[in-house]
């Protein structure tokens, strides 16, 4: 039987080589496949950034939450294929102007095949990506209304401007910061700080949670109600961050080792995150903290975004390990200066963002970007611009909403729950909020919870 099929074989090989696919073809195949799987993972993070924000808020706006998240995907989709896009990848200087509804015109690459409708759906849900960051920082007490042009505006204008001027994916007119030698190879900035930007700017203007600070200005901790849904989030965004950074080769062939060396580094300084987080909150705070630890994975992971094609294992390491010790301080630091961040999204994203981007001055330091020399005087000032745009745009955005339609709902809403007032029913049923007791408590729907929460600081993203 094996002889026949062998024989078969060889008999069809010549007209196999005539008529099948070329090895060229193959190789345009595996890079559509390969950038088409990394958008699934990345995809999925916004399942993760779905559980890790419901978990660290309390059950009555769970629904909300959820719904923010959703809706991120749902304008992305819609508002990066109308608008973004073309922004990001069309011909011009600050900004694209062409191929607005039409964005698979300006991402073919070449040497990858007719893949632009693939690499699209690559580059939507990094823009949906950074769009999500903001919905924890704004959690339990912002309009859902107002959220909603929060995220057109993040994902139609400020996030894809940004990246015109540093991933040239076309003929890199416009890509200045590039031009420059600034390096950011999967996001660190151009993805993370600027959502991070963002959300410091929007929780800023937003102000606290009721309860949130004491009448001597010492923060309360408000805990979430669910951690186990936090850390199943904290996974599932690990696992996704492969496709984040693997993808962002945005080519499978030829790219064997250089996807290896990306992965690796990108557990790695995950694993180093969570490591040093750990032991640094349970130095600080005399426990373990759980929602801290993830926190340290999620920085880790951010820190390294940059730099991924670059780290060896201990630069990894070392990059993970600094962000997953700064950002158990970061977060007291905004505690401290009264910006309300109930999943710290600021500290993990904003913070962590800029020095994994700045470290890629320091560990790839005259190497080059594909072009240019890095350097890290041109990955601060990549930094500074893409943090400055982010922060003023976003800040007219928000101010315009504020003395318009209004971006906070009332102390009645916010007391009460935004899942009943702005969505018209809770997230779950009432034996469920009442712990079976059948008497809804303090805990699921008012505000007490504030007034009687531990002092420890919650988890958070």
């Amino acid at each position: 039987m094996a002889l026949a099929v062998g024989v078969l074989t060889l008999a069809a090989a010549p007209a196999w080589a005539q008529d099948g696919p070329t090895v060229e073809s193959l190789a345009d195949d595996l890079n559509v496949v390969w950038v088409a799987l990394a958008a699934g993972l990345v995809f999925l993070m916004q399942a993760g950034f779905a559980l890790v924000e419901t978990g660290l808020t309390r059950s009555k706006n769970a629904a909300n939450i959820v719904m923010k998240n959703m809706t991120d995907m749902v304008i992305g989709s819609t508002f990066y294929w109308a608008i973004g896009a073309a922004l990001a990848y069309g011909a011009g200087t600050f900004m694209g102007t062409s191929g607005f509804f039409d964005p698979a015109s300006n991402l073919n690459i070449s040497g990858t095949g007719d893949n632009g409708a693939t690499q699209f759906i690559f580059q939507m849900v990094f823009a949906a990506t950074a769009a999500t960051i903001i919905s924890g920082a704004v959690a339990e007490r912002m309009k859902f209304s107002g959220y909603i042009f929060i995220s057109i505006a993040i994902t139609g204008f400020i996030y894809p401007i940004a990246t015109h001027w540093q991933w040239p994916l076309t003929d890199g007119v416009g890509a200045w910061l590039f031009e420059r030698g600034y390096h950011d190879f999967a996001g660190s900035s151009l993805v993370h700080m600027l959502g991070g930007t963002a959300a410091l700017v929007a929780a800023t203007v937003l102000g606290p949670r009721l309860g949130k600070y004491d009448k001597d200005g010492k923060p309360r901790a408000i805990p979430g109600h669910n951690i186990p849904f936090a850390v199943f989030g904290v996974f599932i965004l690990w696992f996704g961050w492969f496709g984040f950074n693997g993808g962002s080769t945005l080519a499978a062939a030829g790219q064997e080792s250089q996807i290896g060396v990306i992965l690796l580094s990108t557990n790695i300084a995950a694993g180093a995150g969570g490591l040093v987080a750990m032991f640094v909150s349970w130095l600080k705070d005399g426990k373990p903290d759980v929602g801290m630890t993830g926190n340290g994975v999620l920085a880790g992971l951010v820190g390294i975004t940059a730099g991924t094609n670059f780290a060896s294992g201990p630069e990894a390491f070392a990059i993970g390990a600094l962000c997953g010790g700064v950002v158990v301080f970061a977060v007291a630091f905004f505690d401290k200066i009264r910006v309300d961040d109930p999943v710290g999204a600021i500290s993990v994203h904003g913070v962590c963002g800029a020095i994994g981007t700045l470290a890629v001055g320091v560990i790839a330091a005259g190497e080059s970007n594909g072009a240019h020399v890095i350097s890290l005087g041109t990955q601060a000032l990549g930094v500074a611009a893409i943090a400055g745009w982010t922060a003023v745009a976003t800040g007219v955005v928000v101010l315009a909403l504020k003395y318009t339609i209004g971006i906070r709902v009332s102390e009645q809403e916010e007391i009460e729950g935004l899942d009943v007032h702005e969505h018209g029913y809770p997230a779950y049923s009432p034996d469920v909020m009442a712990g079976g007791s059948g008497r809804p408590s303090a805990l699921a729907f008012g505000f007490e919870a504030a007034a009687v929460a531990p002092t420890r600081h919650p988890v958070r993203e």
